[in-house]
């Protein structure tokens, strides 16, 4: 059996397309529902979540010197650290959680 690469890109695109164009043309008024509003304000953020996660726990050598590079940056995080100061400790945790292990 033969794959048409040209098919899969096609079924894609209008996927896809469909996707985004549903909601434009289905839901031409304000959503006035509480609970759907407080569920689509929420979407990218779990979204970033999902795809994130797993690539932080497969980005080192060990899934454990990721978690623990990943608790520190939850930690400084937390504490209201900037970008760099969080990504840098991170860093700085999963070397020396790297050198040990």
């Amino acid at each position: 059996m033969k794959h048409n690469i040209y098919l899969y890109i096609l079924i894609m695109a209008g996927v896809t397309y469909l996707i985004r164009m549903l909601p434009l043309t289905l839901i031409r008024k304000e959503i006035k529902n509480k609970t759907i509003r407080s569920f689509l304000y929420y979407v990218p953020y779990v979204t970033l979540s999902v795809m994130t996660f797993p690539a932080i726990l497969t980005a080192t050598g060990s899934v454990i010197s990721a978690a623990i590079g990943f608790a520190v940056a939850i930690v400084f995080a937390y504490r209201r650290g900037s970008l760099i100061q969080v990504a840098c400790m991170a860093c700085i945790a999963v070397f020396i959680a790297e050198l040990f292990l």
